[in-house]
């Protein structure tokens, strides 16, 4: 916890109630009730058959885009909102980037009939209108955050200052790895569903372990949710696919693991977007919910320990990958997705080889950006 001494008593607050939660099997009885009933758990892990007849592998999607709200986003909030309602929490707070996390925490308080505030950026909230419209019919109030660059970073910035001014009545549903503990341990742990799901399912498929894993990172939650599940496991090489910016190799507005350096950002301490001064640099992403200076800090140690590779893919690659996969699979992947699917083409790996890619979430919220992509005539669009 990297945070002011108004910040802490707060944290623990929410760490120790989690871990007692955690311990009790009556929790457990309604989650996986909701996981079922609500989130349709579990979902498919599938077989792309043309992907795998262009490409030479044996490629498997993790649906996460068909989890309701249409991405890995409520398999987190669901948990959390359950832990609110045990601290007896009377509003949810969230911020978002994409608006997917904004739209599960929507949906949560809709569930258990708690009001809702949502900060997002005005940069964000233009980008993700279709989401900014479902969390306001989900009867939560969307407050824009004009300062900086009007995205993820000023949202959470904006949260945290809300949330130290009505602690007592406000829970804070943080949406990634990434924050001050027991963020980023309580994320993941609500996220670990996918990797021990995807465990089972490609056991089942093709009775081994699969040789290579790819999820999307920018705080990285779906990523932790998937590659969990296989840390132990050395023959599995984990992938992950950083929001690489416009693809300017001096760019210095993403790609947090490859280009970043190790520093302080929204109460913990990993890689960050920073210069020499250590001030922290605004993030560019065609995908707004990778947007983000920061990471969160299990991923900087899977870097450092060599057990994960994180590999940058620049806006033009992510919307290639998005045709892509649309075109030849009929499955419209986020733009987010669509970074992980963009590590394809960059593989040098036997023929043959079992590949499991997380589809963190569905595109249909990104059609717009991609639309724009196209009429501005990049490469990728002829």
């Amino acid at each position: 916890m990297y945070v002011s001494e108004l910040l802490a008593p707060i944290l623990l607050e929410v760490a120790d109630e989690f871990e007692k939660t955690i311990r009790d099997k009556n929790f457990f009885i309604e989650l996986r009730r909701l996981q079922k009933e609500f989130l349709g758990r579990p979902t498919p892990l599938y077989f792309a058959r043309r992907l795998s007849e262009k490409y030479g592998f044996r490629i498997y999607l993790k649906r996460e885009d068909l989890v309701h709200g249409g991405a890995h986003k409520t398999n987190n909030t669901i948990g959390q909102g359950l832990l609110a309602k045990r601290m007896k929490k009377k509003e949810l707070i969230a911020e978002t980037g994409a608006g997917q996390h904004g739209v599960a925490v929507a949906m949560t308080g809709a569930l258990f009939g708690m009001p809702v505030k949502i900060f997002m950026g005005e940069k964000d909230m233009a980008r993700q209108a279709q989401n900014v419209d479902r969390m306001k019919m989900f009867g939560a109030e969307v407050i824009g955050v004009s300062g900086g660059s009007q995205s993820l970073k000023e949202a959470i910035n904006s949260a945290l200052r809300y949330w130290v001014s009505c602690v007592e009545k406000t829970y804070y549903v943080f949406g990634t790895v990434a924050g001050p503990h027991p963020f980023p341990k309580m994320v993941r742990f609500f996220q670990e569903i996918i990797g021990k799901e995807t465990r089972r399912q490609i056991f089942k498929a093709e009775g081994r372990l699969p040789d290579y894993v790819f999820a999307c990172v920018g705080g990285g939650s779906n990523a932790i949710g998937i590659f969990s599940a296989f840390l132990k496991d050395k023959s599995v090489r984990l992938l992950g696919a950083e929001a690489g910016g416009k693809g300017v190799k001096s760019d210095l507005h993403g790609a947090t693991l490859s280009k970043g350096s190790i520093g302080c950002l929204h109460g913990a301490m990993s890689y960050v977007l920073q210069n020499e001064d250590g001030q922290i640099c605004e993030a560019h992403s065609i995908s707004a919910g990778l947007d983000y200076p920061g990471v969160g800090p299990e991923h900087a140690f899977l870097k450092e320990n060599g057990r994960a590779k994180y590999i940058p893919v620049n806006d033009n690659e992510a919307i290639a990958s998005f045709l892509e996969v649309t075109k030849t699979e009929g499955i419209m992947p986020a733009l987010e997705s669509s970074h992980a699917l963009a590590l394809l083409p960059k593989l040098r790996a036997k023929k043959g080889s079992i590949i499991v890619i997380n589809l963190s979430g569905r595109g249909d919220k990104d059609i717009s950006v991609v639309r724009s992509a196209i009429n501005a005539q990049q490469p990728f669009a002829t």
